[in-house]
């Protein structure tokens, strides 16, 4: 049988025929000897097809599915036109669904490994056309291109930001407690006894700053403030009479205030340790708010900073989930056949210490599982709410309630009902509160407008008030048609930067409507040098709708008042022509011109 080899690069698909090297295990030597010889391989190694890709989406898309083990579409209709028996791949998955879509014997190991890298070295020599930098400049394309498609994110629920904000929060409590030690056996050489009565390392640092040495405690002018910070007057009376009577040496000025920047630092550290605490309950509220909701925010972080990322703790099955964090345990209870650990991370959640000694274990295997879950609705759905993570920790509760009592706990199938419409509920909520959002933004900008003049051109009118909810859907519904005869203007660019002007502050930026009006210019001094033009009618058709994109039909959003001021604006243009200025889908116009020929002058106009 003869051996075909399949070569994806960024420039498309390869097909080639291996003729020399048929004895898969022998000829390992001629191969690597034949790789250095250019002339022998390619006598070796003949091109029996080539599938070039027609752009750079289409190659990104099948490197895409080269990465996954998939056969694309473009791949497998490639394979389809060309005959083989055994086929040479480089990557194992992509060879086992080629070998289930065609049936066929798939190699990837022997000399197909060494073939593909002389087919990489001698591809330019191999297919007509193709330049060793042009070679290069496709892969370079490509390689940005896979790794942009990679990073992608939302912003707002990134997992990564969770597992730095944990792992700064440790090293945060690290250096605190190393810094309060240091700080307490300093400042003991003077007031030794303040480190028995306040045990806290923020107020303590925070006592020290105020009262500086022991000697400002002499009298009771400092209390209040002392009281303030410790909490309890009783403590606060304490340190004042050991001040009196402490044991502690003199300080000298030098040394108290380093002792006092030092505290400073620590106050500093504390708050920031605070601070970061409240942005990751808010950054785990947006990624993973079940999850957080059934083992605590702090919990789930170190889950998901100890699985990489909640896509692979959401591909965990429960029972790692439940030794998430003990693997040394583990592999030490396997080696020397001993018991395996029971919980790992999961041990600081406080349903394990709620359950006694003997359910320990199992509260844990059912914690893991709900964890489980709740990791994979945060990360596969697209609307979150707390509300699955709430009934899941419910379930929780109620399993530890029936090892205490014996009280049977209602069934996960009603549990997850009751989950799901109570988070259709929220999501319906949330979508009317964003449309109505959206609808009170774009009324607003309507309103706006009527207070804007066209350098005296325009009448001054006031802003209408809003109107209730169903009286704008039925005027957001009417049609206004204004088609008024104007005179001529006195000069074109006037009037193009008056209708830049007005236009700008209610439908599009003021760039692309100043490009229009002067397109539209343009066009109108094209058509007066054949024949003089009379004066022109504007039509202008409102509906509310979506944005135009780029010479797609669409609609902008004007208030009626706003319409009839847009009408009256003069535009010339030449021999009767009417421009039906229609925001829903821009018609065509009732001359020789057609919309295209406008469209393209004003797109050559405008740089997106």
């Amino acid at each position: 049988m003869v051996l075909h080899v399949l070569f994806e690069h960024a420039v498309g698909y390869s097909l080639y025929r291996v003729s020399e090297f048929e004895e898969t295990g022998q000829m390992m030597p001629q191969v690597e000897a034949a790789i250095k010889d250019g002339g022998k391989f390619l006598k070796a190694v003949k091109l029996v097809a080539f599938r070039a890709f027609e752009s750079a989406a289409e190659s990104l898309e099948n490197v895409n599915k080269v990465s996954e083990g998939k056969v694309s579409d473009i791949l497998e209709a490639f394979l389809a036109s060309n005959k083989f028996d055994v086929l040479g791949v480089g990557d194992p998955q992509l060879g086992q669904s080629i070998k289930d879509s065609f049936n066929c014997n798939v190699l990837h190991t022997g000399i197909v490994p060494e073939i593909l890298r002389g087919i990489q070295l001698y591809l330019p020599k191999f297919i007509a056309g193709l330049s060793l930098c042009a070679m290069k400049q496709a892969e370079l394309g490509l390689g940005h291109a896979y790794s942009r498609s990679k990073v992608k994110f939302n912003v707002n629920r990134v997992d990564n930001m969770i597992i730095q904000s944990i792992a700064i929060n440790d090293q945060m409590d690290k250096d605190i407690n190393t810094f309060a030690m240091r700080i307490r056996e300093w400042y003991s050489y003077h007031f030794p006894e303040l480190a028995r009565i306040v045990e806290s390392h923020n107020e303590y640092a925070r006592v020290l700053e105020l009262i500086e040495k022991k000697d400002s405690l002499m009298d009771d002018s400092k209390l209040p403030e002392l009281t303030e910070i410790v909490q309890d007057e009783q403590k606060a009376q304490q340190i004042v009479n050991a001040a009196r009577m402490s044991m502690g040496t003199d300080i000298n000025d030098a040394d108290m205030a380093n002792i006092l920047m030092f505290a400073k630092r620590l106050i500093n550290l504390t708050s920031f340790r605070r601070n970061m605490t409240g942005y990751l309950s808010n950054t785990m509220h947006n990624v993973a708010p079940n999850l957080g909701s059934v083992v605590g925010d702090q919990v789930a972080a170190r889950l998901i900073s100890h699985a990489g990322s909640l896509t692979n703790l959401a591909k965990m099955p429960a029972s790692t989930v439940q030794i998430l964090g003990a693997e040394k345990a583990l592999f030490r209870a396997l080696k020397t056949k001993s018991n395996t650990p029971k919980y790992g991370l999961l041990y600081h959640s406080s349903f394990i210490g709620k359950a006694g000694s003997s359910d320990k274990g199992r509260i844990s295997r059912f914690l893991a599982n709900k964890c489980s879950i709740a990791s994979r609705i945060d990360c596969f759905s697209e609307n979150l709410s707390t509300k699955f993570g709430e009934n899941l920790k419910q379930q929780v509760e109620d399993r530890l309630k029936f090892y205490e009592t014996g009280d049977i706990p209602r069934k996960n199938l009603e549990v997850m009902a009751d989950a799901q419409r109570e988070h259709d509920s929220v999501t319906v909520k949330i979508s009317k509160k964003k449309k109505r959002k959206r609808d009170d933004q774009v009324t607003t900008n309507g309103e706006n407008g009527h207070d804007e003049t066209l350098n005296g051109t325009m009448d001054e009118e006031e802003p209408t008030k809003k109107k209730k909810k169903k009286k704008k859907k039925e005027d957001a519904n009417q049609t206004i048609a204004c088609v008024e005869e104007l005179k001529e203007p006195e000069q074109d660019d006037a009037v193009s930067v008056q209708f830049a002007q007005f236009i700008s502050s209610h439908i599009l930026g003021q760039e692309v409507v100043y490009s229009l009006a002067q397109a539209l210019i343009f066009i109108t001094e094209k058509e007066e040098k054949e024949e003089e033009a009379p004066r022109v009618a504007l039509s202008c058709q409102i509906r509310r709708t979506t944005n135009v994109e780029h010479g797609n039909s669409g609609s902008y959003s004007l208030e009626r008042e706003t319409s009839k001021h847009v009408a009256k604006r003069i535009i010339k243009v030449g021999k009767s022509m009417v421009f039906y200025f229609m925001i829903d889908d821009i018609c065509t116009m009732t001359s020789r011109l057609t919309f295209g020929d406008i469209l393209k002058t004003i797109f050559s106009r405008i740089d997106f």
